[in-house]
């Protein structure tokens, strides 16, 4: 694995795009088996391809996930 499995507040605390290695840090997988479900479509969530990079939306890692910010922290980070 490349590096520990994110916590529920690391997850949240990333930026609207994330790279695909994050995303496999999310899921716990490791980073060939990240790319590797990527190039074949098989990832639970969508990815922009920008250039070369393929990225993915924080938010939609977050909802296939089942994490929901606390309307309390949201509110005070406003």
């Amino acid at each position: 694995m490349s590096g520990a499995a994110l916590t529920r507040d690391e997850l949240l605390a990333l930026p609207p795009v994330i790279d695909l290695e994050t995303l496999g840090r999310a899921f716990g997988l490791k980073r060939s088996t990240t790319y590797d479900l990527a190039r074949r479509g098989e990832l639970p969530v969508g990815t922009l391809r920008l250039g070369r990079a393929q990225r993915v939306l924080t938010a939609e890692l977050l909802e296939v996930l089942g994490i929901q910010p606390d309307t309390a922290t949201t509110a005070a980070a406003a």
